[in-house]
């Protein structure tokens, strides 16, 4: 496999795990594992940031020449969603636990490195 064809599906695997991870974030806040971290809000724009990265992933694999402007739409568009996530956890809107804080932190390390290397790419 060359450097050319590994390259989208690096960005595709960006997609895919950027995707579980959100969708998994909101079962939690639907309260999969108790009312501890139920907060319908939260679990509600997880949902919408995690389809919108699976659209992304499903148009790449679609049509490979949208891979790379796809996904940087989809991770750009979460990103935004997880400021404004990581924003109302500081007003105090959003969940404010030790985990909330966590993911918010390392999912936009993960959106900026996936966004890197679609950019790159």
């Amino acid at each position: 496999m060359t450097e050319r064809t590994r390259r989208p599906l690096r960005i595709r695997l960006f997609l895919l795990f950027e995707a579980l991870t959100f969708l998994i974030a909101a079962t939690v806040h639907f309260g999969a594992f108790g009312p501890a971290y139920r907060h319908y809000p939260a679990g509600t724009a997880e949902t919408v940031i995690g389809g919108v990265l699976l659209l992304g992933l499903l148009l790449s694999l679609l049509r490979s020449g949208w891979t790379r402007p796809v996904a940087i739409g989809a991770q750009g568009f979460a990103l935004l969603g997880t400021i404004v996530g990581l924003v109302t956890i500081a007003i105090g809107v959003g969940p404010r636990t030790v985990p909330d804080l966590v993911y918010h932190l390392l999912i936009i390390a993960a959106l900026a490195w996936g966004l890197a290397v679609a950019w790159r790419s």
